[in-house]
């Protein structure tokens, strides 16, 4: 049966999906409550819309009509929810549906695009015709059946968020609002976000590959204002991944006030360090921003292709020291850069990208990989329906390496440690880039001697991965729910690194006469 978009939107019927409060809640209020809508099949647009395998073989064939080097349909259906609460009291509630399918044509070099969020087949016909018309070669033979692939196991939930109601998100809220409060008198204001999604896609390629992924998502902030003596200060800390309702555990939400609460008193003591050339000490965790958008991007095949990275003749060179090694590996359970199979239907793993200081691979897409002569390394990523794949980053960290936190420290006899990071730029290719350090503490004698805050830090990816000259044992991937954009496009990302000293970088502090 096919239901119109517009028939399912105004569809609510009971369903099976019953979501339970932890007790750590029980005291906030709310009673515990039954989630009640119309449960999301594995599979909509088979389920929903009546996108079976004869639809999917007669569009693939309009796709294909005036040749193709490879094609594919991304079937898209997200289920978005976010939910603030400030001061104690819900300022916003929203919620939206983005379904749609992307149809892409490769011919050579060129490669045609279109996108409808009509799934009837008159429009996916349209839509083929439209991206097709770039196509100028020998008619090909497109799959009329295709090869379902199994469903991963990066991240499973027991009940959908789609499943999930406010009258549950809200509690977790209301209890993070009052731990933080209660940390210190002088916190005056608390806002707190929720986010999280439910989204399906289903892929089939001109090889007669069909894949089905569920991914969920979610996301929650808090921001924390505090003021000493007419000073405001202001911290945060969040945590994301691929998980359901039930990881919001007391421990972890405790953990994440905790955190924001801390940054921002610690702001009330800190100062600015000297500016200058320096060596530079990078925490272990949220320090992997640095590593992902100075050095990483780098590493991304399209740059390389086209001769604008660093790193476009560096493949089986030294780019660092040989007790460092780097990795992109999207097989991490439940991160939020995890995935099962990338936005072309190939299973995601894991990518040495540098070995022993050796520059091994980049990440590679379908169009990359077949210009190199290689298979794809699972990194082709799209933001959604409405755009085509590109090589692109999941979850990105440096390994351990043989030294600890504290002989880094202890080597160090002037420099600066940076710990969480609020913004920065950076000129893709080149690695050129300047992060704004909101947390950190000053070096002096190999000693951590005081906080420090505001500081600027400038340099160049690819030379600041030279300069680590000591790595130590302690990498982790950070919680945080950071988001990648590149070429107009966003996608969930995870990152991390082990305290790692860079050897000299450009910091901008205050100027000492």
């Amino acid at each position: 049966m096919r239901i119109k978009r517009r028939e399912f939107l105004g569809h609510m019927a009971a369903g099976s999906a019953v979501v339970t409060m932890p007790t750590f809640l029980s005291g906030c209020g709310v009673q515990t409550a039954t989630a009640v809508s119309e449960a999301t099949p594995e599979n909509p647009f088979m389920s929903w819309f009546g996108v079976d395998q004869a639809t999917t073989a007669r569009v693939m064939s309009e796709l294909t009509a005036n040749g193709a080097d490879a094609a594919d349909l991304y079937f898209q259906h997200t289920r978005t929810n976010s939910l603030a609460l400030e001061d104690g009291i819900v300022s916003s509630a929203k919620s939206y549906i983005e379904q749609g399918v992307g149809l892409r044509v490769v011919v050579g070099e060129q490669t045609g695009y279109a996108f409808t969020e009509d799934l009837t087949l008159p429009s996916m016909l349209a839509a083929a015709r439209t991206s097709s018309a770039i196509a100028s070669g020998a008619r090909v033979t497109p799959p009329q059946s295709f090869d379902p692939a199994g469903a991963g196991e990066m991240y499973v939930t027991t009940v959908p968020w789609a499943d999930v109601g406010i009258d549950q998100k809200l509690p977790i809220l209301k209890f993070v609002d009052e731990k933080t409060r209660a940390l210190d008198p002088s916190i005056q204001k608390v806002a707190v976000y929720w986010a999280d999604a439910d989204e399906r896609v289903m892929i089939a390629t001109l090889g007669g590959k069909l894949v089905t992924d569920h991914r969920p998502m979610t996301r929650l902030t808090v921001v924390v204002t505090a003021k000493k003596n007419g000073e405001l200060q202001t911290g945060y800390s969040n945590i994301a991944a691929r998980e359901d309702f039930d990881w919001y555990t007391e421990e972890r939400l405790l953990a994440m006030v905790q955190e924001a609460v801390d940054r921002t008193m610690i702001q009330f003591e800190a100062r600015r360090p000297p500016a200058g050339e320096m060596p530079v000490i990078l925490a272990s965790g949220p320090s992997g921003i640095l590593l992902h958008e100075a050095i990483g991007h780098g590493m991304e095949a399209d740059f390389n292709r086209k001769g604008t990275s660093i790193y476009s003749d560096m493949i089986g060179k030294e780019v660092a020291e040989p007790f460092i090694t780097i990795v992109d590996q999207a097989d991490i359970p439940n991160e939020r850069g995890a995935l099962n199979y990338d936005d072309e239907g190939n299973p995601a793993g894991r990518t040495v990208l540098v070995k022993d200081g050796i520059l091994q691979s980049y990440l590679h897409d379908e169009i990359s990989a077949k210009q190199y002569g290689l298979q794809p390394t699972g990194s082709g990523r799209r933001e959604s329906y409405k755009y085509a794949p590109m090589p692109r980053m999941s979850c990105t960290f440096m390994e351990d390496g043989p030294h600890t936190r504290e002989e880094i420290i202890e080597a160090v006899d002037h420099g600066i440690i940076c710990e969480t990071y609020t913004n920065g730029q950076v000129q893709i290719g080149a690695g050129d880039y300047t992060f704004y350090v909101k947390n950190g503490w000053l070096v002096e004698g190999g000693k951590v001697t005081a906080p420090i805050k505001d500081v600027n830090i400038i340099g160049n990816g690819p030379e600041s991965l030279k300069r680590i000259t000591m790595v130590a044992n302690d990498a982790r991937l950070d919680t945080g729910g950071w988001t990648c954009g590149k070429n107009g496009q966003s996608v969930p990302v995870s990152q991390g690194i082990p305290t790692v000293l860079v050897s000299s970088m450009t910091v901008g502090g205050e100027n000492v006469s």
